[in-house]
Parts: C-alpha cells; structure tokens; sequence
C-alpha cells in the first residue's frame, strides 16, 4: 500500500464518521436543518462510503473495481460534501422580523466542529477526484 492510498483510506473512514455524527448531532435540530438536506446529506454520504471503499478494495476487472463505480462514489461524495456545506449554513446570522439566531450547539458551543467537518470532506473529495483521474487508486 502506498502513502496516498492509505491517506485515502483513512479519509473515506472520516468521511464516514463526519456523515454520521452530522445525522446525530442534528437528528433533534431538524426543524432549523431541512429533513431533506439531512436525508440528502446522510443518504449520499453512506452511499459514497459504501461504494468507495468496494471500489477501493476491489480489483479493477471486477463490477465494483471498474470506473463506473469509481464514478458513482465520486458522484456520491460530491453530492454529500455540498449538502453538508449547505447544512451549515444554518449557523448564518439571520435577518428579519421572524428570523431567529443561528442554532445552538451544545458539542462545541458554536459552528467550528462542523465547519472542519464539512470542509475537511470538501478538500478530501477533491483529493478522491484528482487520485482518480490520475489512476492512482
């Protein structure tokens, strides 16, 4: 295994934790976070992982292996980056007559976490990209 495929491997497993912990740290925040961005956010990101990490571990004459699935897992990584940027935009400050503040966070007492998250699975995805153009992996 060389140094970036095992870079890329670890960070499909935070891209994994960081999909998961946002489901759980705003399961009881929906009401300021859309069901469906959420749903959105959760599905492609559990589907990025699933199907990247086949793609990573099979061989490259197989289904799994092949380019399509390379693509579809991109696709599902991208897809996941950009909902969980748009999840944090409910931390904005508001304006207007019936706008409430930015939400809550009682993990870390403001947005920061999510924001290393978020941007964090934004620059790996483009890490997973250029890796895959270059045929690295």
């Amino acid at each position: 295994m060389t140094p970036i495929e095992a870079v890329v491997g670890a960070l499909t497993g935070l891209g994994l934790v960081v999909v998961v912990l946002t489901r759980v740290r705003l399961r009881a925040a929906t009401p300021t976070v859309g069901a469906g961005l959420l749903a959105l956010h959760t599905g492609a990101g559990l589907a990025a992982s699933v199907l990247w990490s086949a793609f990573l571990l099979a061989g490259p004459d197989t289904l799994l292996g092949g380019p399509g699935a390379g693509v579809l897992a991109l696709g599902g990584w991208w897809v996941a980056s950009l909902a969980g940027l748009a999840v944090l935009m409910r931390w904005l400050p508001s304006k207007g007559r019936h706008a409430h503040s930015g939400a809550a966070d009682a993990w870390t007492r403001g947005p920061w976490l999510s924001v290393l998250a978020h941007v964090g699975l934004l620059l790996a995805t483009v890490l997973f990209t250029w890796v895959y153009l270059r045929g690295t992996v």
